[in-house]
């Protein structure tokens, strides 16, 4: 497949079938290098499991998933290498309690990438400073709050070093007064030129940060443009409705 240098995925024609329930209904859509993908939308409008196809979490039942123009639906693909260009950070952060918050973040590295502790220790401080951490390296997540675990989350996920961040409802778990801690980290991302695909609730953040926003509904993508575009001039009526009962 020929792909163009600033795609860093695209997705064809995504099912996903669970029994009778189409949660995705033939969904296409390109994701370009540097992008911030915001995709909303009512619950169980498959947003989450558009998300969780892309790195292959939900295998879809047909369609193809390109990541830097390879397949990765195709089964003689090496899924693993692929997941590595992906970070992933969930609702409810997936740290582990026994471990560390500096053991959690050099884990993925070690293992997975072969590197040396001492280095992989290295990453991983520069970025729990980043995120004004630091401090907590020897804590365990039972002694973190809400917030802080999900900032843990994001650094475990860009230990890795992945080409693309991928999150999901990150916020949503998160009592209102810690959910901006984690979106001002998002936003440091994004003016990294982070490519990020974000489903969300928070539609502040989409309107400012995100520069494609994305309205899935039952399955189908029903809407996607420029945050401008998709809160001042929505086309679609389902849009619209939706548009009008969270911003009020």
């Amino acid at each position: 497949m020929t792909t163009n240098t600033q795609e860093i995925i695209r997705v064809e024609n995504l099912v996903k079938s669970f029994g009778s329930l189409n949660a995705l209904d033939g969904v296409s859509t390109t994701i370009n290098r540097g992008e911030v993908v915001v995709v909303v939308g009512p619950s169980g409008s498959g947003k989450s499991t558009f998300l969780r196809c892309l790195n292959l979490l939900e295998v879809p039942t047909s369609g193809q998933v390109f990541v830097e123009g390879v397949d990765i639906t195709d089964p003689k693909t090496d899924l693993n290498l692929h997941r590595q260009k992906m970070g992933m950070v969930f609702q409810l952060f997936n740290l582990f309690p026994h471990m560390t918050i500096l053991k959690n973040l050099t884990l993925g590295p070690t293992k997975l990438q072969k590197k040396s502790r001492e280095e992989a220790e290295e990453e991983a401080m520069r970025l729990l400073r980043r995120v004004g951490l630091d401090d907590r390296a020897n804590a365990y997540p039972s002694q973190l709050s809400g917030g802080q675990k999900q900032r843990i989350a994001i650094v475990r996920a860009l230990c890795m070093k992945p080409e693309v961040m991928l999150f999901d409802e990150p916020t949503s778990a998160l009592d209102p007064e810690m959910v901006g801690e984690v979106l001002e980290v998002m936003k440091d991302l994004a003016h990294d030129n982070m490519t990020m695909v974000v489903v969300t609730h928070e539609m502040g953040f989409a309107r400012e940060v995100g520069t494609r926003c994305l309205f899935m509904d039952h399955g189908k993508l029903v809407e996607q443009n420029t945050p401008a575009e998709f809160f001042d001039n929505p086309q679609s009526p389902r849009l619209q409705s939706f548009l009008s009962r969270v911003l009020k």
